[in-house]
């Protein structure tokens, strides 16, 4: 029974996950509820991951960031690996033990209350050379990250000069009138705006048609 016992632990080691991690057990929040905030960070960045759940308004959102943190932490000082080249590989909640208690109903019976609680577990990852970016915004690699900024630090900034003329067009000023007359109708009080043509036209007609009416009363009498 004792044989190959030494092979076997040498081979676990062997093939052992050597990432860094971090788990938080007997966490009472339900395992379905933590699993939310779960989907939002995996496969994101350290940074982003971090920016995601200070922003979000879950119960469970703390108790994540705070599993990441101790992830990252790992990673940095066991591992001396670098926070920004970090991405959450792996994150889930599995199902922890249940406190039962009961609830006094009608006519002597009870119910059943399931207070359930989690493991929450996170293991991170350094991003790879010629790796893309797990973040699908930023579109680029970690290398070509790198020649950016290093062609940045090489070629300063040229400021370009723009030209701040611009052009005025004069207007001819218009010539003040002298008298009253030469003013606009508008501009004079209690002046009485010229009639058109049609006004002109329905004017006579109903002077017309009123002394025809004064004609014929008239000729009545």
């Amino acid at each position: 029974m004792s044989r190959g016992i030494k092979e076997r632990t040498e081979r676990k080691k062997a093939n052992r996950d050597k990432r860094p991690y971090a788990i938080a057990r007997y966490i009472r929040i339900p395992n379905s509820k933590v699993k939310f905030v779960l989907d939002l960070i995996r496969g994101k960045s350290y940074e982003d991951a971090v920016n995601i759940l200070k922003n979000l308004n879950k119960s469970a959102s703390p108790v994540v960031l705070k599993v990441l943190n101790s992830a990252a932490a790992n990673a940095e000082n066991n591992l001396a690996m670098a926070k920004d080249n970090l991405f959450v590989a792996e994150c889930y909640a599995t199902n922890a033990p249940q406190m039962k208690r009961m609830m006094p109903r009608a006519r002597g019976r009870a119910d059943r209350i399931l207070k359930r609680s989690c493991h929450i577990t996170v293991r991170l990852d350094e991003l790879k050379v010629g790796q893309k970016n797990v973040n699908k915004a930023a579109g680029k690699t970690v290398a070509q990250k790198a020649e950016t900024t290093a062609t940045k630090t090489a070629t300063p900034k040229a400021t370009a000069v723009k030209s701040t003329k611009t052009t005025t067009t004069k207007t001819a000023a218009k010539p003040v009138p002298a008298t009253k007359a030469e003013k606009p109708v508008a501009d004079q009080p209690n002046a009485v705006k010229p009639l058109g043509t049609k006004a002109v036209a329905t004017a006579k007609k109903t002077t017309t048609s009123a002394a025809k009416k004064t004609a014929t009363k008239k000729e009545a009498k």
